[in-house]
């Protein structure tokens, strides 16, 4: 019923002028989302009154709270009121400007932080402001949300050259999307944090907070509950990241913050700050769900350790390698929250996978170069996908030594004289050079079929190294089977 009812008000509107259906639009847009859809697959096939509106310069929006609840990257907001806040369709209305904060606990952001910069991402894409904030204030402090163990405490140097580290990741990522010019900016909260004693802390803050409401924080229960309770210092966090808000929304024009799920409590006990502090409202929340697998654990661990989006951390290849490598169980649920894929492209991916013709990986492989691309840019994605031909055994790229240097930091690696190598048999070499254990096992896995060369099958038992082996003189590539490598420097 209210959906017809929205239909048909739409319709009536057809018939004004377009400054008085602006008019009525803003008055009736916001609080009704079958409006919102209705008036819009209506004025896109009424194209009289599309013209009008285009030539007073009135751009619909995209409301980017539905579009993260559609691909899974809403967990929760404060208040509806947010959403039709992003609804406004106005371009003459302020946009939102948005805050993430990540605090600089390693020189590099891992995978579990990449879902907050795709959200910010997306408020950009939608129109909005977003606002990277490194902590380099809280990450002196150590936010307990999710931790069972209090932080090890940081120098000074070391948390400057971490918060380096992550606003040269994050502005790589957001602030060279050629979007909107001003749509991104890098705060830090050290900033303002640097002259405020403790006296004018609890002046300025710590009167407005109710110990009740703080200690009844999920993330402040669980760590009052353990054998290792909880330091005074962690205890304050929250209001340290709440007054973060306070100063973002008084001073920059901040009005929404974002966050992982485990992030709702500091998040709220920022609008509860503005409220009570600045005694006004207008200030949002927005939570996203932590990166987890279908068994419940988090994404972006490998046998090697974090998955880093710093490429100083982690080589764009190996970051490549590690999304191309994802089970299908988890494969089309990370193409909706990790890429910007229509949701159109994701279900036809997800429908060529029930094909009996289906290429194994083809799903994986268009997440791992959506991905790379984002985090490493065209050029990084172009090296990881340049790596990963270079090793692939039988493949006819031409191998040379910058290539094989280029990702030899991303393979186990061994160093051997001229004379070790020269003349050796390809069996003797594979267990000398620590690719395999044993040399039945070489043996074995040649008559297989499964030793390469430098990318070349060797079918011979009695195959010797000879001069013209040896890549430029310098390197040979071993392989056994698909996924054991071993690089072999001469010297």
């Amino acid at each position: 019923m209210a959906t017809a009812t929205a239909i048909a008000a739409s319709r009536t509107f057809l018939n004004l002028k377009a400054p008085t259906f602006l008019l009525h639009y803003h008055q009736h847009f916001s609080p009704h989302k079958p409006f919102l859809s209705s008036i819009r697959r209506i004025t896109s096939t009424h194209q009289p009154l599309k013209t009008q509106i285009q030539a007073l310069g009135f751009t619909p929006r995209p409301n980017v709270v539905d579009i993260l609840e559609e691909r899974g990257l809403l967990e929760s907001i404060t208040s509806e009121n947010l959403r039709s806040a992003c609804s406004n369709p106005n371009v003459s209305t302020s946009p939102l400007k948005v805050y993430c904060g990540f605090d600089p606990t390693a020189e590099s952001l891992h995978l579990g932080s990449l879902l907050g910069i795709i959200v910010l991402s997306w408020f950009q894409r939608c129109g909005h402001n977003v606002v990277a904030l490194i902590g380099g204030a809280t990450g002196r402090v150590g936010d307990p949300s999710g931790k069972s163990l209090e932080r090890p405490e940081l120098d000074v140097e070391t948390l400057e050259r971490n918060s380096l580290g992550i606003v040269n990741t994050v502005s790589g990522i957001l602030g060279n999307k050629n979007l909107n010019d001003g749509s991104f900016v890098v705060l830090n909260n050290f900033d303002w944090w640097k002259d405020i004693g403790l006296l004018e802390f609890l002046r300025k803050v710590g009167r407005f907070a109710r110990v009740g409401t703080m200690m009844a924080k999920e993330s402040v229960k669980k760590r009052l509950e353990s054998e290792q309770g909880m330091s005074y210092t962690e205890f304050t966090y929250q209001l340290l990241q709440g007054y973060d808000f306070v100063y973002l929304f008084q001073n920059k024009g901040v009005n929404v913050q974002i966050g992982g799920s485990d992030q709702w409590g500091n998040i709220t006990a920022g609008i509860e700050l503005i409220r009570k502090i600045l005694q006004v409202e207008g200030a949002y929340g927005l939570t996203f769900p932590l990166l987890l697998k279908r068994d419940g654990t988090k994404f972006g661990k490998s046998e090697d350790g974090a998955i880093w989006l710093s490429p100083s951390a982690l080589s764009p290849y190996k970051f490549y390698q590690y999304f191309f490598s994802v089970p299908d169980v988890d494969v089309v649920r990370l193409l909706k929250i990790l890429t910007f894929l229509s949701m159109e492209e994701v279900k036809e991916l997800e429908e060529d996978m029930k094909k009996p013709e289906y290429i194994p990986n083809s799903a994986q492989r268009k997440l791992a170069e959506e991905v790379t691309r984002f985090v490493h840019g065209d050029e990084g994605l172009l090296e990881a996908l340049k790596a990963t031909e270079t090793l692939r055994p039988g493949a006819q790229t031409r191998l040379d030594w910058q290539t094989i240097e280029a990702i030899a930091e991303d393979l186990p690696s061994c160093c051997l004289t001229y004379e070790q190598v020269i003349k050796a048999s390809l069996v003797d070499l594979s267990v000398s050079s620590g690719l395999l254990e044993s040399k039945s096992a070489a043996r074995r896995l040649l008559k297989q079929g499964g030793l390469y060369l430098n990318n070349d099958r060797v079918d011979t038992e009695g195959k010797t190294i000879e001069a013209g082996d040896i890549v430029d003189g310098k390197v040979l590539l071993l392989s056994a089977g698909k996924k054991n490598k071993m690089v072999v420097r001469i010297s």
